[in-house]
């Protein structure tokens, strides 16, 4: 999984749409209804790790695909909005079903074209990328 972005909140929103399309294409998923997350984590690494948690948790026991996101980092975390629907078999033919982010392997080191930090969570292996 890869996501880009300047600043860090559009990077943490592409990770999140990155994992939508893990599961299905993210085309398909109507942004028709908003759930709230808030995330508080001592790093970035681990606030990434959480963010896709709870959206992975809110997949699985609210049945819901996202779309859109909206992510607004704060002093110890981040507060965030995610559009999507609940889930329709017939329409969205999701792959697999994402269990959750491991932090093995988490690292932090920069980006190859230097634009910022890249970030990996291993097993699904998010890597954002942010300017600043």
């Amino acid at each position: 999984m890869r996501g880009f972005g300047a600043p860090r909140e559009e990077a943490f929103e592409q990770a999140a749409l990155t994992l939508t399309a893990v599961v299905t294409d993210p085309a398909l998923v109507r942004p028709i209804a908003r759930n709230e997350f808030a995330c508080d984590a001592p790093d970035d690494e681990l606030l990434l790790a959480d963010w896709l948690n709870a959206l992975i948790y809110s997949m699985g026991t609210d049945f819901m695909l996202y779309s859109r996101f909206e992510v607004i980092m704060t002093a110890t975390g981040l507060q965030a909005g995610a559009w999507g629907e609940k889930l329709d078999i017939a329409r969205h033919h999701p792959a697999v079903e994402v269990k959750g982010v491991t932090i093995t392997e988490l690292a932090v080191r920069p980006a190859a074209d230097h634009a910022g930090l890249a970030r990996k969570v291993a097993r699904l292996e998010p890597l954002v990328c942010v300017k600043g």
